[in-house]
């Protein structure tokens, strides 16, 4: 998983995980990426061996070595909410559960995290699963449910992104392949003297290419994050843009409110469901506008613990139970 960073970590989707795990009386370790090693030799089966460090509970904070805290965030100045123990190397087999909580982009790194992470497979369970991580690029995943979504197009020419804007009624959002928690995202307007800079910046020039989806006004109220657990939605939130801004994400922030489940949101949840459970991905975030999936977000979807301050459910323990923790 990556560092705590950006947001304050006691609305962290992955901090809530992890005091429920140390809730009930189960230990939770951290590792990053680059504490990742295959360790293959002829006269022995390859394994997988983590650089990692207890997260520590509580009551062992005050014995911790302060070098081993992680940085204070936002909200706490002087005393990080986790802290590590002593850096360890231990076995991939010797855990219950791998649960890869990494922020993208879906880099080279990224990838070879999933392809060593396949050795793991015979030993432990991983959440999401390593191929599900390949597969589910998390704009491009979501365009194997086009019934289910707004007019999309994937493309890199300007000719080809002016003829979508204006075959949808002059407005669309524009969104980086590789982007998340609302960066890169832009309204495209017909007219707009900005328009080429814009599509020009963030294709390079023709080279790269971007999602675009019609623009929903719908958006206004908000963009609605279901949050899906082995194929069960456990909740949803609002999530509504403040100041003008087109975007609802709470790392920009848009303002959180408690959302119901609607027929709309039961039809994605269904649709969907057979094809995530067949790519191994287990924890998903949906994204849905006016009745509209957006996105599927299988890397870190967060929301976790805004849903459970707003209907006083331990959602933390209810996804660890549908998990079979």
């Amino acid at each position: 998983m990556d560092p705590v960073s950006r947001i304050a970590v006691a609305e962290d989707t992955t901090y809530g995980l992890v005091r429920e795990v140390q809730a009930q009386k189960g230990e939770a370790w951290h590792a990053l990426a680059s504490g990742v090693r295959l360790v293959s030799r002829p006269d022995e089966p390859a394994r997988l061996e983590l650089t990692c460090a207890k997260i520590l509970p509580p009551a062992a904070r005050s014995h911790a070595n302060p070098l081993a805290s992680t940085s204070p965030v936002s909200g706490y100045p002087s005393h990080p909410p986790l802290v590590l123990g002593e850096p360890q190397t231990k076995l991939a087999s010797a855990f219950d559960l791998i649960w890869v909580r990494k922020d993208p982009p879906f880099d080279a790194g990224y990838l070879w995290l999933t392809l060593l992470l396949e050795h793991a497979r015979p030993h432990v369970r991983i959440v999401n699963d390593p191929r599900g991580l390949r597969e589910a690029n998390e704009k491009l995943y979501t365009c194997h449910f086009s019934h289910l979504m707004p007019e999309t197009a994937v493309c890199a020419a300007r000719s080809d992104i002016e003829a979508f804007v204006r075959d949808v009624g002059g407005q669309a959002v524009l969104k980086p392949i590789d982007g998340y928690a609302g960066g890169g995202i832009f309204l495209l307007r017909e007219g707009d003297p900005n328009f080429g800079s814009i599509v020009d910046s963030q294709t390079r020039d023709g080279v790269l290419s971007v999602m675009l989806q019609r623009f929903l006004p719908e958006v206004v109220r908000g963009d609605k994050r279901i949050l899906l657990v082995a194929g069960e939605p456990i909740g949803a939130i609002w999530r509504v843009p403040q100041g003008g801004d087109v975007r609802s994400n709470i790392h920009v922030g848009g303002r959180v409110a408690l959302a119901d489940l609607d027929d709309d949101d039961a039809r994605i949840c269904r649709d969907l469901g057979p094809r995530l459970e067949a790519d191994g991905l287990v924890f998903v975030g949906l994204d849905v506008i006016g009745g509209k999936l957006t996105e599927v977000n299988v890397t870190s979807p967060t929301g976790l613990r805004q849903m459970a301050d707003l209907t006083g459910h331990n959602l933390a323990a209810r996804t660890l139970s549908l998990l079979g923790l």
